[in-house]
């Protein structure tokens, strides 16, 4: 069956808060009582029938026709077994919390995607912003489950407090990638700059380019690991890049030995 479909009809004029149109909040109303839902932030009202014309289709995939960087927390607290599918940009918070299912973006996203996701696989064909799988303020840990693929470059401090799931970036990250990571996987096929890996506990970060390391990390020379050859071929159909990199002899670094000292970046030896 087609998806049910929202094809954009102007630039929002504010952010607008995507959050109410999962597949399961809209399970059950009709097309006017969707068309009747309040998604804007400002005082100034804005309804999904003043932006976008509807198509009914089945509920178990959601598709926007025409994104904008005003779509804000698109798939928040997204469910198993459904999926949302973008045809553009989004703004910030894209899949914040998910639980499962799969989000699709043909462009770039915002700040905080993937924030707090607990299990859903989610693709960013374009950038992402700062913050990539990291908490919002107070939070104590970031993205703790799923899988988070990345074609473009990403801004700074991706994978910040990451407790657990994988991460793929096939370019160019931001400063601090894998701040104060908890556990989880980074991979990352692009350039990446300053304190890498800082302050991480028991996570594996995979460089396909050594950055100039902390000095906390300790050199534990080139290895062949076999899960590396296993893991590579559980992400080939994510990331071909990945694959390859993890299907290469690594020269591993523990650390950071400033904190547990049980984490470890990997590079090409």
């Amino acid at each position: 069956m087609k998806p049910f479909t929202f094809t954009l009809r102007q630039e929002p004029p504010q952010r607008v808060d995507l959050s109410a149109l999962t597949p399961d909040r809209l399970a059950g109303k009709s097309l006017a009582e969707i068309e009747k839902i309040e998604i804007g932030t400002t005082r100034a009202s804005a309804k999904v029938g003043d932006l976008f014309k509807l198509a009914e289709g089945d509920l178990k995939s959601v598709r926007y026709d025409g994104g904008s960087a005003r779509f804000d927390r698109v798939g928040a607290k997204l469910l198993p077994g459904f999926s949302i599918h973008v045809d553009g940009d989004v703004g910030l918070e894209l899949g914040r919390l998910a639980k499962g299912g799969v989000i699709t973006v043909t462009g770039g996203a915002g700040a905080y995607a993937a924030s707090g996701n607990e299990g859903a696989h989610i693709e960013i064909k374009g950038d992402a912003g700062e913050m990539l799988a990291g908490p919002l303020a107070g939070e104590l840990a970031g993205m703790s489950g799923g899988r988070v693929v990345v074609r473009g470059k990403v801004g700074a401090r991706a994978g910040d407090r990451l407790r657990r799931g994988i991460l793929i970036i096939e370019g160019d990250a931001g400063d601090d990638l894998g701040a104060r990571f908890i556990a989880g996987t980074i991979i990352a096929l692009g350039q990446t700059s300053g304190r890498v890996g800082y302050l991480n506990k028991r996570g594996s970060i995979i460089l396909a380019k050594r950055p100039e390391l902390l000095p906390t990390y300790v050199d534990c020379g080139a290895h062949v690991f076999t899960f590396a050859g296993l893991f590579a071929r559980a992400l080939k159909a994510d990331s071909a890049g990945a694959a390859a990199l993890l299907s290469q002899k690594l020269h591993r670094y523990g650390g950071d030995t400033a904190v547990f000292g049980k984490g470890e970046i990997l590079t090409p030896a």
